[in-house]
Parts: C-alpha cells; sequence; structure tokens
C-alpha cells in the first residue's frame, strides 16, 4: 500500500526549531511534486510549501515564508520541512502529500495532492 509517514513533531517553545520528515513508501517518489500541508483546531486544512520533483521549484504559505525551508531527498523518497523561529499560530498537525499533477507544478489548494500521512502533531508553547 502506497503511503506517506510523517515524524519529527514535539512540543517546542516558541521561538525554537523542528524538522519534520515524510518518507513516502511508493515507487517513482521522483515523478511527484511533494507538499506540506497544516491542521489546526478550529480551522481549515492549510497549504505550508510545496517542492516540486527535482527541487527546482518551491512554494511558501506567507505565513512561514522565510522561517521554513522544504526540500527533498529522491534518493530516501523523503521530503523535510524545517521549521524555525517557531510561533504559537504554527501549532497544528502537519501532513504531507504528493503531487497529483506535473511533478513541476506546485499548486496551493489540497485537491492537488494525494497520499495523505497520518500527520505529526507541532505544539509550540509561550
Amino acid at each position: 500500500q502506497v503511503q506517506s509517514v510523517e515524524s519529527g513533531g514535539g512540543l517546542v517553545q516558541a521561538g525554537d526549531s523542528l524538522r519534520l520528515s515524510c518518507v513516502y513508501s511508493g515507487p517513482s517518489f521522483d515523478m511527484y511534486a511533494m507538499a506540506w500541508f497544516r491542521h489546526a483546531p478550529g480551522k481549515d486544512r492549510e497549504f505550508v510549501a510545496a517542492i516540486s520533483w527535482n527541487s527546482a521549484r518551491t512554494e511558501y504559505a506567507d505565513s512561514v515564508k522565510g522561517r521554513f525551508t522544504i526540500s527533498r531527498d529522491n534518493a530516501k523518497n523523503a521530503v523535510y520541512l524545517q521549521m524555525n523561529a517557531l510561533k504559537l499560530d504554527d501549532t497544528a498537525v502537519y501532513y504531507c502529500a504528493r503531487g497529483r499533477g506535473s511533478g513541476s507544478s506546485l499548486y496551493y489548494e489540497d485537491h492537488w495532492y494525494d497520499t495523505w500521512g497520518q500527520g505529526t502533531q507541532v505544539t509550540v508553547s509561550s
């Protein structure tokens, strides 16, 4: 069964850093764009960052630009999210997902992605 498995979440203080990892279990990982989304209580799931198949293109939500960095290692079927200067508003369950379109196309809407993982909880305290 093709799936994505996230890890690396935890409880941190505001200003700290975390690095999330996502390992994709299916074939042809290097053909797909990958993305991170997050879902906070009482809010809709929101786009965080996306990366093209060859890492040539990245996109970020305005709320995380300059603080978060998405990267990937195609040899390891993995995508990462380095999160620095964490804020209370970053508290959420973080999910990775596989792009459904071209590996070069990056979208902000979640319907363009599938193979969602189970998520990893990130909690930022003051």
